[in-house]
C-alpha cells in the first residue's frame, strides 16, 4: 500500500495545477528578453495570398506519370533483351 501512496503523490496534477505561480517556458522568456528593447511590428492575421500559377488538371498529371512509368518499363525491357544477345 505505501507504493500506491507514492504514485498518487508523484502524479498529483491537481496539486501542481493549483500552484500560485507558474514559470514561463524558456521560449517565452527568450522572446520577452528579445522584445524588451526591440518589439516586433504588427503582423496581419492572414498574409495576402501570392499569385499562384494555374494548376494542371489531374488527368494531365496522371498521364505524365503513367507515360514516365511506361518509358522506364520499356527502357528496362530493352536493356534486358540487349544483355542476352
Amino acid at each position: 500500500m505505501p507504493e500506491k501512496d507514492h504514485w498518487e503523490r508523484e502524479f498529483d496534477h491537481r496539486w501542481a495545477n493549483a500552484a500560485e505561480h507558474k514559470e514561463p517556458s524558456a521560449r517565452a522568456r527568450m522572446l520577452a528578453a528579445r522584445w524588451k528593447n526591440n518589439p516586433p511590428g504588427p503582423v496581419p492575421f492572414r498574409a495576402d495570398p501570392d499569385p499562384v500559377a494555374p494548376r494542371r488538371s489531374s488527368w494531365i498529371s496522371t498521364a505524365v506519370v503513367l507515360s514516365c512509368v511506361a518509358a522506364v518499363i520499356l527502357l528496362l525491357g530493352y536493356a534486358q533483351t540487349r544483355a542476352f544477345h
